[in-house]
């Protein structure tokens, strides 16, 4: 019987980089958004509640759409 991946939900606390590391693909989602800050050094300390404040996105439906598509 083959094991179910667990898998990890997304929350305003983590880094953009943990978010992009759970799920590379998740880029697209952020992009979607108008947030070009995945490849900026900044997402390696920048969490999702602070881009979401910076880009004038409401984080609740970042998170809701990025865990849709982890």
């Amino acid at each position: 019987m083959a094991k179910k991946k667990s898998k990890k939900t997304i929350t305003k606390e983590m880094t953009i980089g943990e978010v992009l590391e759970i799920n590379e693909n998740l880029g697209e989602v952020f992009l979607g958004f108008g947030m070009h800050c995945i490849s900026c050094p900044v997402s390696q300390m920048e969490t999702v509640e602070e881009a979401s404040m910076v880009h004038g996105v409401d984080v609740e439906f970042l998170l809701k759409k990025l865990n849709e598509n982890a």
